[in-house]
């Protein structure tokens, strides 16, 4: 693998720094310094605009606009949907004898930018030298609410160092954004009243109709002058600057979007800001840090060095695994079912905004072992959307429901028919995901009200979508793309035969309790659904007797004709090609046996106990070299089963990669927003690689491995009730039971029950 680290932020454990501005990371560090409560978010953008290369995002979770792209065939999307950016709440414009402010152009010094983890804060300073030899000390903070996720908040402060005299200050509030892909705006007339220090704006979007509310409270001089010019608010003050003293303006804006229109959007929108009025920006701040503090006391992992040669080594990866926490707690902490976790989060609009299989194949665990409500909602998120589901099903003439390989609503929003239409993987992700949850929780209350619907759904899907081979007799999916992505229109893709075969078992074992357990839940859902008992049977035989290409020694062959074809040398490949897609022509890509991500080695470790260690070791070895890790999820699932089958060294470098994956812009396209779901692998890449945590069984399993150079990694898992404490030194690894009733576990394979006690295990 060519790929490399582009270092660019100082480290410390807690905090990421930039030190100095350098304009050629403007968009890297936009992204890096994202902020997100999942209800809004805000790229690292300059508050005060300007020249400086910047993809100016503020984004409301769930606002998106359509695009009809016209039909070609049938099962085809004709309307894709898209995120698009929302109010603008930052923008101020600062001006001193004239001289506008603007990095891009003007003189300054002592910049420096860095992003508390510990509290969610993110602050900027720098010294304005203005070309009239005057210096304006600036500072800049914001913070977006984990709480009231309606509220976000801005303080600018003024040091004048050299001088007194005046400086204007205008602060906006705008649906005037133009989505930067499509070079327009997709906001129409605004409504927008102002008094006093109290600004208020409603907007629609053009054609999908969603209304957003944006409301913002300025505390500026009180003859500051309002203009209003198409979609933007406008609020103009002068402060008078003394020498040595410090003035600031607080902004506290709100957002709203929740599902109400008209008069009844914009009287919500009033609420919420009498009820932010009366919150100082100090006092939400101090909310914040409770809130955050709160957080790190369950969700921290810590680790530690064992070499001071290794010591800058290791400080990278703390910094690095507590940027990929914080960020999945910004994206999503189950506020609304009506949410999904983006593949960019509210980081940037690539991706559309669109959420993919990864969420519960790569995301879910992240949930389940510290929020196990907010995992519960995600689900539910498919739940909703099960209708959208069934439509899709039929456009491709099936049966049941098919999962949306991109969506941010429900719908397909994959244009690209050789994804939207033979991908799979999605249903069978949603299948898996139900099956982890209930077992990991024992929430059959949740199987009964929505996940035995959900199954008997995706069953009829893959049964209306299998084919039996005449030859062989077995079943099997034909004309399918696995994982992998690079191979399209394959048959037998061993990846998707498993998944489907283990869905469509489950499913009918899901049918057949419930028929047991609840008798009348049973019948309701069978007249609901036109469900009969003969389905059950019928997607039995088929897992039973599904096709699964596998050679005696345990090589399973991707699909069907891979081993077959043309090899390519990944590794000689220049680094100056990647990301692939954007230097090798699209079916150049499709010729070889290059893999794009994990395939079979994905299934390897989501049914990890399911596969002896012969069968994931020789699989490993052949699939490994020919991965490109042109995914940023490839490099964590290939660290997990390096550490689970004794290559540390190879597990500590992929490791690395995953962890600061967009900290060092690995993939060159940090600039476009972060990697969510890789960065809930890089979480996963420690208690399932490191700890060799495996929750695919009927206990919890560990096998605990320290890297090297390091000499403790402590982290909590939450667990039915329980919260289990594991703290892994050189030699032992301890478990403690901070919350709960005991629970059993296999440690190295040796049943053992922790208890208030707590148990030291000797490495193995």
């Amino acid at each position: 693998m060519k790929k490399y680290a582009d270092i660019y932020f100082t480290v410390d454990p807690w905090k990421i720094i930039e030190e100095g501005f350098d304009a050629r990371y403007s968009r890297v560090s936009e992204s890096v310094f994202s902020l997100a409560n999942e209800s809004v978010g805000v790229r690292g953008c300059f508050d005060e605009g300007g020249s400086v290369d910047s993809l100016r995002g503020a984004y409301t979770n769930g606002v998106y606009e359509y695009d009809h792209i016209g039909r070609s065939y049938r099962g085809i999307i004709d309307t894709t949907h898209f995120m698009i950016p929302s109010a603008e709440w930052l923008l101020v414009e600062l001006r001193l004898d004239g001289e506008r402010l603007d990095l891009g152009k003007s003189r300054f010094r002592d910049f420096r930018r860095e992003l508390d983890l510990r509290c969610g804060t993110l602050r900027r300073s720098f010294v304005w030298q203005t070309a009239s030899g005057k210096e304006l000390r600036l500072s800049f903070l914001r913070f977006l609410d984990m709480t009231c996720r309606e509220r976000a908040y801005q303080r600018i402060t003024m040091e004048p160092l050299n001088f007194s005299g005046e400086l204007t200050l205008s602060a906006s509030l705008s649906f005037d954004v133009v989505h930067e892909g499509r070079g327009a705006c997709f906001w129409g007339d605004t409504r927008a009243e102002r008094s006093g220090g109290r600004l208020s704006m409603s907007a629609s979007t053009v054609e999908s109709g969603q209304q957003v509310f944006a409301g913002a409270l300025l505390d500026m001089p009180e003859d500051a002058v309002c203009t209003h010019e198409g979609r933007t608010l406008r609020l103009t003050g002068r402060y008078a600057l003394e020498q040595g003293t410090v003035r600031r303006m607080d902004r506290r804006a709100v957002i709203l979007f929740n599902g109400s229109e008209g008069d009844e959007l914009w009287q919500q929108g009033q609420r919420a800001l009498d009820e932010s009025a009366r919150v100082s920006l100090d006092e939400a701040l101090l909310a914040q840090r409770a809130y955050w503090d709160a957080y790190w006391a369950v969700s921290d992992v810590q680790i530690q060095s064992a070499d001071p040669a290794a010591a800058a080594v290791v400080a990278a990866e703390q910094q690095g695994i507590r940027f990929c926490i914080f960020q999945l707690a910004q994206t999503y902490n189950g506020g609304s079912m009506r949410h999904n976790i983006g593949a960019k989060g509210l980081t940037g609009e690539a991706y559309n905004g669109h959420a993919f299989w990864d969420t519960e194949s790569c995301c879910l665990p992240f949930y389940l072992f510290t929020d196990p409500a907010a995992a519960r909602d995600l689900l539910l998120f498919r739940y909703r959307t099960l209708p959208q589901a069934i439509r899709r099903a039929r456009e491709l003439d099936c049966e049941g429901a098919c999962y949306p390989v991109a969506t941010l609503n429900g719908d397909e929003a994959c244009p690209l028919w050789q994804h939207a239409s033979l991908q799979l993987q999605p249903s069978t992700a949603v299948a898996y995901g139900i099956w982890h949850y209930v077992r990991l929780t024992g929430d059959t209350a949740f199987l009964r009200d929505y996940g035995a619907e959900m199954l008997l759904q995706i069953a009829r899907f893959l049964k209306s979508r299998v084919a039996r081979s005449p030859r062989s007799g077995k079943y099997g999916f034909y004309g399918v793309m696995g994982p992998d992505e690079f191979h399209l229109m394959v048959n037998n893709n061993a990846y998707t035969n498993y998944m489907g075969s283990r869905s469509l078992s489950y499913a009918a074992r899901v049918m057949d309790e419930l028929r047991e357990r609840d008798p009348a839940a049973a019948a309701e859902l069978a007249e609901k659904t036109g469900y009969t008992e003969q389905e059950a049977a019928a997607w039995r035989e088929i897992a039973e007797n599904m096709a699964f290409p596998m050679t005696e020694d345990g090589l399973i062959e991707q699909h069907d004709g891979y081993f077959d074809l043309p090899h390519t040398d990944i590794a000689s490949i220049p680094v100056s090609e990647f990301p692939l897609y954007e230097h090798w022509s699209y079916d150049r890509i499709y010729r070889t046996d290059m893999i794009k991500q994990p395939d079979v080695l994905m299934m390897l470790y989501l049914y990890n106990s399911s596969f002896p260690e012969s069968v994931k070791r020789i699989n490993y070895d052949f699939y490994q070299p020919r991965t490109i890790h042109e995914s940023s999820l490839s490099p964590a699932i290939h660290s997990i089963l390096a550490a689970e089958l004794g290559n540390m060294d190879e597990a500590l470098r992929f490791f690395g990669y995953a962890t600061r994956l967009d900290l060092d812009n690995y993939n060159r396209n940090t600039r476009e927003g972060l990697h969510i779901t890789s960065i809930a692998m890089a979480w996963a890449n420690i208690v399932y690689g490191f700890a060799g945590l495996r929750s695919d069984g009927e206990v919890l399993r560990f096998a605990p491995h320290l890297p090297p150079r390091w000499a403790q990694l402590c982290f909590a898992l939450t667990y039915r009730g329980s919260v289990i404490r594991v703290c892994m030194e050189r030699g032992a690894t301890r478990f403690r039971l901070e919350k709960g009733a005991p629970v059993p576990l296999l440690l190295y394979g040796e049943e053992r029950t922790l208890g208030p006690d707590g148990l030291l295990v000797a490495e193995k």
